[in-house]
């Protein structure tokens, strides 16, 4: 009997990996749908974006499926910083890792565009710059 109840936690902890991992499945297909078509998409922990006929929108998954957080016409892009995700409004150095957002300025408007990985951000808002410019 009590060998039975070491195997116990062990059996839990198999049920809730592959609980988790089937969540996690099923954003991804989620995500896979609601990106569709798109000319950028990128999924982490911090949401989901995507560019779709030069129209940046943004994401967080919640309940089940993708909850639109904001959207940034590209055309409009004048100026792509990377900036701390929670602090202040001092841009990120070069060499900064980690959590991040986007901050997209253009005629007037600003707009924050959450990041898990600082190196993925940069490489976003060079290929947003290079569309800006291709759409001018």
């Amino acid at each position: 009997m009590s060998h039975g109840l070491l195997w116990l936690p062990l059996l839990l902890a198999f049920v809730l990996l592959a609980a988790l991992g089937w969540l996690e499945r099923r954003r991804q297909n989620l995500f896979r749908t609601w990106a569709e078509g798109s000319e950028l998409a990128k999924l982490d922990g911090c949401g989901g974006a995507r560019l779709k006929d030069g129209q940046l929108i943004w994401s967080s998954f919640e309940a089940g499926h993708f909850q639109d957080r904001g959207a940034f016409d590209v055309c409009r892009l004048e100026l792509v910083e990377l900036m701390a995700l929670a602090s202040g409004d001092a841009p990120l150095t070069n060499e900064a890792q980690g959590r991040c957002r986007l901050r997209l300025v253009g005629k007037g408007v600003q707009m924050d565009v959450p990041f898990a990985d600082a190196d993925r951000a940069r490489r976003w808002g060079e290929q947003l710059m290079a569309r800006a410019r291709c759409d001018l």
